[in-house]
């Protein structure tokens, strides 16, 4: 083994003010940095799109569409992208493979602003006869309410798949290739840390474009203006993600101070590994425990994030139910979620090192599952709060949009700051199959299963009670809480097979 490579794999060794604040050494940083800004990027993205794809549905056929969509809509694209993943990763190197992956995307959302939106009052149905459709058939409103804005609901699937595909998938795939496990340690909340100011940055700038008053000529309404911008920006972020990354397999990748694949091929010629079928590659995937527990960590937040969400989201559409309010209230609470995050990062990025990777894996669904608590309580039961909302001052509704607000805030500041990193830590000890074949069933079917599963519980109440997001709320509330302890069991679980893991690897690296 090298000098350089001997330095590179030892746990590194800094002053206690160094290593609360910046554990990152000076060589470590042509590394370091651009997979800060890639993730910059893919965040912006994520944050703007979310926005973007809730003031577009949400106004427009209602919160309780959402749980419809994440079900009939998002999962079953989530199991065709999964299979056509596994099939592109067997003809398509790991470069070309993120590029195919990514470029679909940016012409459809090009596409979208550009040519659809602007002539959505001849591609949709006619409004009118929308209406008149759902009250004939009631049971099948919330279908005829999407196919009303049909263009709406394609777009809502893309931007969620966005969150799926290019964060979870390709960008922490490609963190978990090329970083080492004493590395992980201290680059994963930092790049949240960095990262995360692009939250900040996105919600502030979908608020001022929401807010704009200018109508180009020829515009259908005050929201094709913003939407130009938007996109625009969208565009451009996943430009630079792709060039990043280009930069990086040349400049970096192919250096073996920084990537030890490079050195292990120096030393023996690449054997052509069997390809697996996608049936063979599920089947691989299903008989490993390991990835089972990951698989129901991913489930798990998905229900329990969906179930709070889609509630709040129908109380902030009752205060606000033009797209544009819309937007500039989500815009807001994206970037107070930025600066939750990076708050908790600085509070809390020593937390896996100090006192282990459970301590972390299970402060996110602690979290949420108290926030949880507090919210739908407060929704429950407003009417017999009003003595408090009279000494507050404050309108019930606008209450409830902010206690939700503080929710989300809360439970995504601690997803990404905590859940996030320890999840795709868990990846590291795995072999190349399971990180890639392993990570996009787990992460994009298993992440979608969980979105669309909370969609189908709230489905089934809705169509069962023949109510609203508020009258099925208590059942969702208890629903929400059996789902976060079953969440923590599954990481106290998964943490003994993680820690077995690390051992082992690191038992072989010393032979």
């Amino acid at each position: 083994m090298s000098k350089t490579s001997a330095a590179a794999q030892q746990e590194p060794s800094f002053g206690k003010i160094r290593e609360a604040i910046w554990p990152i050494h000076g060589y470590e940083m042509k590394k370091f940095l651009p997979m800060c800004f890639i993730m910059f990027f893919v965040l912006f993205n994520y944050t703007v799109l979310r926005n973007v794809k809730d003031s577009l549905v949400v106004p427009a056929a209602g919160a309780e569409v959402i749980s419809f969509l994440k079900f009939w809509g998002v999962t079953p694209v989530s199991i065709l992208f999964v299979i056509i993943y596994a099939k592109l990763s067997n003809v398509l190197s790991k470069e070309n493979l993120f590029y195919a992956i990514i470029a679909p995307f940016l012409i459809f959302f090009a596409a979208f602003a550009f040519f659809v939106y602007p002539n959505k009052a001849m591609l949709h149905p006619d409004p009118q006869h929308i209406q008149v459709l759902m009250s004939e058939f009631q049971n099948l409103k919330y279908f005829i309410a999407i196919w009303g804005v049909w263009s709406y609901a394609i777009f809502y699937i893309m931007a969620e798949m966005w969150g799926s595909v290019v964060l979870t998938l390709m960008f922490w795939q490609f963190a978990n290739d090329i970083t080492r496990t004493n590395e992980a340690k201290r680059f994963y909340s930092m790049f949240g840390l960095i990262a995360n100011v692009s939250l900040i940055f996105a919600g502030q700038l979908t608020k001022f474009f929401a807010k704009m008053e200018h109508i180009r000529p020829g515009d259908v309404d005050s929201w094709q203006t913003p939407q130009y911008y938007i996109i625009s920006m969208v565009v451009f972020a996943g430009l630079m993600i792709m060039a990043i990354y280009y930069w990086m397999n040349r400049n970096v990748l192919t250096d073996p101070f920084y990537y030890d694949q490079v050195k292990e091929e120096s030393k023996s010629p690449k054997k052509s590994k069997p390809k697996m079928s996608v049936g063979e590659s599920f089947k691989y995937i299903l008989s490993s425990p390991y990835l089972g527990f990951i698989a129901l960590l991913v489930l798990a937040y998905g229900i329990s994030i969906n179930l709070v969400e889609v509630t709040w989201k129908s109380q902030v559409r009752a205060l606000y139910p033009n797209p544009k309010d819309y937007s500039a209230f989500t815009g807001d609470i994206s970037s107070w979620t930025g600066v939750a995050t990076m708050t908790i990062i600085l509070m809390c990025k020593g937390v896996v090192r100090k006192f282990g990777w459970l301590t972390a894996a299970i402060s996110t669904p602690i979290v949420i599952g108290i926030t949880g608590i507090l919210f739908f309580a407060f929704v429950i039961f407003q009417d017999s709060l009003g003595f408090m909302v009279d000494w507050i001052g404050l309108a019930p509704l606008f209450l409830a949009a902010l206690l939700g607000g503080a929710q989300n805030i809360l439970s995504k500041g601690t997803k990404y700051s905590l859940f996030d990193p320890t999840k795709e830590m868990a990846y590291i000890p795995l072999d190349a199959e399971m990180k890639s074949k392993g990570k996009a069933a787990v992460d994009v079917v298993g992440g979608r299963l969980g979105k669309s599963g909370g969609g189908l519980i709230q489905q089934g109440l809705l169509l069962a009670t023949a109510g609203t997001q508020l009258t099925i709320a208590p059942y969702v509330a208890i629903i929400m809480i059996v789902v976060t302890l079953a969440w923590m069991w599954a990481a106290g679980s998964l943490s003994v097979l993680y820690n077995r893991k690390i051992k082992e690897k690191e038992a072989e690296e010393t032979k």
